[in-house]
């Protein structure tokens, strides 16, 4: 069982950075994967970026590279997501997930652990 918990969000204006704490807790082995996903009202969730938990595969969806990068601190147990150069567009609902498969899917449904969200707003 992985216990997961955001946090770090907040009003931004735009143009502006944010990063984003995903603190994990339970038994996480190095093949697991945690990804940030978020949800803007009235749309679907959205895959933004994967670690696996050893750290070796990432992947960062095309539509946030450039301007959000993932990372993990193993001593702190902690996945982060640094947002930058933020747009109104990029206001929503930022969950991060576990997923304890050896194959890595984008795919919100795939993933076994869900934190609670934190809201990131990016006013203009």
């Amino acid at each position: 069982q992985v216990q997961l918990v955001e946090s770090g969000g907040g009003l931004v204006q735009a143009g502006g950075s944010l990063r984003l704490s995903c603190a994990a807790s339970g038994r996480i082995y190095d093949w697991y994967t945690v990804a940030w996903f978020r949800q803007g009202s009235g749309k679907e969730r959205e895959f933004l970026a994967y670690i696996s938990w050893n750290g070796v595969n990432t992947e960062t969806a095309d539509s946030v590279k450039g301007r959000f990068t993932i990372s993990r601190d193993v001593a702190e147990n902690t996945v982060y997501l640094q947002v930058s150069n933020l747009k109104p567009e990029d206001t929503a609902v930022y969950y991060c997930a576990a997923d304890s498969g050896w194959s890595v899917s984008t795919a919100p449904g795939s993933f076994q652990w869900w934190g609670q969200g934190t809201q990131v707003s990016v006013s203009s």
